[in-house]
């Protein structure tokens, strides 16, 4: 990981998994790429777009883009890190139900997820 792996100044690409709101698929939790402000879906979500998005774009680091979490991992390294105060907003709405979207998750999700 070197300082090129954050961008503080860049903000989040939007209050959802870029992917799943184009695809109309669904997340259980959200991550933010510290570099480009990507945010995907954890790996417990059916498509996985945070690691995709690491695996597609090298950025390593990904921070919770959950209300009261400010933790960061670092996909190549597989540990936690620390590292600079990101653009706001750091998590997506409080009013935004986990999983997510709204109206977009199915009945069963529990038995979709990734253990």
């Amino acid at each position: 990981m070197t300082t090129s792996s954050f961008d503080p100044d860049v903000p989040p690409s939007g209050t959802g998994c870029a992917e799943c709101l184009e695809t109309g698929g669904w997340w259980v939790h959200l991550r933010r790429c510290a570099q480009c402000g990507h945010v995907g879906c954890c790996d417990s979500s059916p498509s996985q777009h945070a690691t995709a998005h690491f695996r597609a774009s090298g950025h390593p680091v990904m921070q919770s883009f959950e209300p009261g979490e400010d933790w960061m991992w670092d996909y190549s390294a597989e540990t936690e890190v620390s590292g600079p105060e990101l653009a706001a907003p750091t998590s997506h709405p409080d009013d935004q139900p986990t999983p997510g979207p709204a109206g977009g998750v199915p009945a069963d999700w529990r038995d979709q997820i990734h253990a």
